[in-house]
């Protein structure tokens, strides 16, 4: 009986632990969205398999930048940022099948030219507008961020 008591106490530590976890990751999320429009986007972070390394995140406009966060995570810092300044669509496409079962289903691809790489970034067609306006909304004298690829959807 002794023994089921300890078994019975973990499993009460581990569902705590979880309860507790989950609700880290909830005001993490609702503390992202105080500080700026955020909006639910897939970040390519291995681009050496065809149609694979999309990772779901959050992506927020604060201060003149996007920035990324991986959905999972507890880090408070974002794990990828593009200045807007810097930032340049230069195509836009839909996702092949082997990339849909990774993203959602009314997702849309934006190849993103940021300085010397290319970034691909993956939201729906709300999203999508929501990031060119603010490309083109850009204060004067930062040319580079105009979209020179396709427009709208």
């Amino acid at each position: 009986m002794v023994g089921w008591l300890g078994v019975v106490e973990v499993l009460g530590l581990l569902l705590v632990l979880a309860v507790v976890l989950l609700l880290l990751l909830a005001t993490r999320r609702r503390w992202l969205s105080r500080s700026g429009g955020t909006f639910e986007c897939s970040l390519r972070l291995r681009t050496a398999t065809p149609g694979a390394g999309w990772v779901l995140g959050v992506g927020r406009y604060h201060a003149g930048r996007l920035e990324w966060f991986r959905f999972f995570s507890f880090a408070v810092r974002p794990r990828e940022t593009f200045p807007r300044g810097r930032v340049r669509v230069v195509d836009s496409r839909d996702p092949d099948p082997v990339e849909a079962v990774s993203l959602t289903a009314d997702s849309r691809i934006l190849a993103l030219e940021v300085g010397p790489e290319t970034r691909e970034l993956a939201m729906s067609e709300d999203s999508v507008l929501g990031l060119l306006a603010w490309l083109e909304a850009a204060p004067p004298g930062i040319s580079s961020a105009r979209s020179e690829g396709p427009s709208a959807p």
